[in-house]
């Protein structure tokens, strides 16, 4: 019985699309639905081609009201039975009382070798810093920002003359193949540190 994975995006959702093609064949999990807090997420019609369940709980519709945003996107979720959550380009902070009712089947991928870097901006704050190497790193969510343990990072070296947009075009294919790898250990019950350079 393959477990059920349900994806969170907020953009195009190219992190996604790797994730769903990799859970095929003799993968131990399937794509149960593709949620988005935007309304014209691009990722959600991606999602349609491939034949994924969409949903979309707009934060706009919950000013100032996070409790409300949460609940409903949990009662989503809970529609949608997943095993496991993955965020992939979801740009919501998420509450230590969400986050709880997840624990320890939740991940997220980040743009920065965690812990360097946490919250924005991270590949123009790694160029700044004088860095000679960036990337990407998968983790588990708990209630702390981007804080919890990290399962997975893929390596790129910084280059003289670097922007912030070509690191970002350099690291995103690692981003693709990061987490696909390390979502299938996850599940599986793998919890050591995956490194991909």
């Amino acid at each position: 019985m393959n477990k059920r994975v349900a994806i969170l995006i907020s953009g195009g959702g190219s992190n996604m699309v790797s994730l769903v093609q990799d859970m095929v064949e003799d993968h131990p999990a399937r794509t149960c639905l593709v949620l988005s807090n935007v309304p014209d997420a691009g990722g959600l019609a991606k999602a349609d081609t491939f034949g994924i369940p969409t949903a979309t709980v707009d934060h706009r519709n919950f000013p100032k009201d996070r409790p409300g945003f949460e609940n409903t996107l949990q009662e989503v979720l809970l529609q949608a039975e997943p095993d496991f959550i993955c965020l992939a380009g979801f740009m919501r902070i998420l509450t230590p009382e969400f986050t709880q009712k997840w624990a320890g089947r939740m991940l997220n991928i980040h743009p920065s070798l965690l812990p360097k870097y946490k919250g924005l901006n991270t590949h123009q704050r790694a160029i700044d810093a004088g860095d000679t190497e960036a990337g990407c790193s998968v983790h588990e969510v708990t209630g702390e920002l981007d804080g919890g343990p990290i399962l997975g990072q893929a390596i790129v070296p910084i280059h003289d003359g670097d922007t912030a947009d070509q690191l970002a075009a350099r690291i995103l294919p690692m981003e693709h193949k990061l987490y696909p790898q390390v979502l299938r250990r996850y599940i599986d019950g793998m919890r050591e540190q995956l490194t991909l350079r």
